[in-house]
């Protein structure tokens, strides 16, 4: 997928896309999940997205003259199979979020009192079939559905008397982190930290920005915003338990839309039945927008004619494969973030050594990078599979950091060998047929 190049964006611009990718139903209900057990210490995932458009800074000035995604400047350097890892790797990563929106609208309809595996059989349809129809008309729709749903949800703040909550909240989030299992505090924000700095998602707003400064200005706003948002969703969850009206015997993903229907006054209320819509809505809307661009990113890498045919066939088999994942009915945060994982152990070495080659300071092979990826890849893939199979199995006591400590040992590995082998000369091409850049 390359970047239609087409610098207007001020900061104020630039600061709401970059929010808007993280700042979905993943991170509302995800977020609301994890506070149910975990008190403020559950908007760790929430807090990460911050700190990622911190982390992407570093990196704000290489994207912006470079403009083409990872992949493409991967591929450019080292040759068509690593474009196509890379490219394969964004569309793994999708997988998570998809199935993330299919389990979230599943537990917001069960609230209802419907069945939660025909209720995600469905959604899952309906998301494939919102996939394969242009909607972008509509975009605005959903935006506008999830604008309503956190409005609703910073009235409930108030209602619940949780605003002294919200505020107590900055100050206690970091004591209360000790709450949280070691191995997952050090999982989900390095994980989300790495795949907001690397991630093609973040990259291709920060390349549209009119200047550098408005690109540096519109991360830190964006990382300013979601800091404020992190706290909203664990706030309300908290102050609704401390005021009684969370039942005991809620499920966690239940915790933010029992809320917002508590607010419109339950489900025989118009404003009830409308709050719980919009989230509805927007978890489809999302959902169907993400498996479109899963879609979109094969066919750019050319892996099939991008026909009608070829399209419906691709959405049936990444629906089949999303709707497995949900299926499995971990946590949403869980889920999202081991996804990310595999692209962060995949790309984040040969993409390192990728930078360290521009600079002039050493060189490596196409075969070199090629070994690094698919090591990393491989193994972090392999991990995946054995923690969903068999969560006991998770290695380091949390999926995502398991999938990306050992996908980077892996890939690290990799980059040794092929350097290794480069200097017995069994891989002798060096990557010296680089594009030219601006710097």
């Amino acid at each position: 997928m390359s970047i239609s190049l087409n610098r207007k964006l001020d900061a104020l611009s630039v600061a709401a896309l970059l929010v808007s990718v993280h700042y979905g139903l993943g991170f509302l209900l995800g977020t609301g999940e994890q506070a149910f057990t975990l008190g403020v210490a559950g908007s760790l995932y929430a807090v990460s997205t911050s700190l990622g458009l911190l982390a992407i800074l570093v990196l704000v000035k290489f994207y912006w003259k470079e403009v083409e995604p990872i992949w493409t400047l991967l591929g450019d350097c080292y040759g068509g199979f690593v474009k196509i890892v890379v490219g394969f790797l964004s569309w793994a990563w999708m997988i998570g979020v998809v199935a993330s929106q299919i389990l979230g609208g599943a537990f917001i309809v069960k609230i209802l009192g419907l069945p939660l595996l025909p209720s995600m059989v469905t959604l899952t349809m309906a998301i494939a079939l919102l996939s394969l129809v242009p909607v972008e008309q509509v975009s605005k729709l959903f935006q506008g559905l999830l604008v309503l749903s956190s409005l609703a949800l910073l009235y409930s703040l108030w209602a619940v008397k949780g605003v002294p909550n919200y505020f107590h909240s900055l100050l206690e989030f970091v004591p209360a982190l000790t709450q949280v299992n070691p191995p997952q505090l050090a999982g989900i924000p390095l994980t989300t930290i790495a795949l907001t700095a690397i991630g093609m998602d973040f990259q291709q707003f920060i390349v549209q920005a009119k200047d550098m400064r408005s690109a540096y200005q519109g991360c830190l706003l964006a990382a300013l915003i979601l800091l404020l948002l992190a706290f909203l969703p664990s706030s309300v969850v908290v102050a609704a338990q401390d005021s009684g009206i969370l039942p005991a015997s809620i499920e966690a993903k239940q915790a933010i839309p029992y809320i917002l229907l508590w607010i419109g006054g339950g489900a025989a209320q118009p404003v009830g039945i409308l709050l719980i819509a919009s989230l509805l809505v927007t978890a489809l809307g999302s959902g169907g927008g993400v498996l479109r661009v899963m879609n979109q990113t094969l066919f750019d890498l050319n892996l099939l004619a991008p026909s009608r045919r070829n399209q419906i066939l691709l959405t049936v088999f990444n629906t089949f494969l999303v709707l497995a994942i949900a299926l499995t009915g971990t946590s949403i945060i869980e889920l999202i973030v081991s996804f990310y994982a595999i692209y962060v152990a995949g790309v984040l070495v040969p993409f390192l050594g990728y930078l360290l080659d521009q600079k002039g300071g050493y060189h490596f092979s196409a075969s070199t990078i090629s070994l690094s990826l698919v090591c990393g890849s491989l193994s972090a893939v392999a991990v995946l599979v054995a923690t969903h199979i068999l969560p006991a199995t998770s290695l380091l006591g949390d999926a995502a950091l398991s999938i990306l400590a050992i996908g980077i040992v892996f890939s690290s590995i990799g980059l040794l060998i092929g350097k290794v082998l480069e200097r017995i000369e069994v891989f002798s091409e060096v990557a010296t047929d680089r594009l030219p850049t601006d710097s």
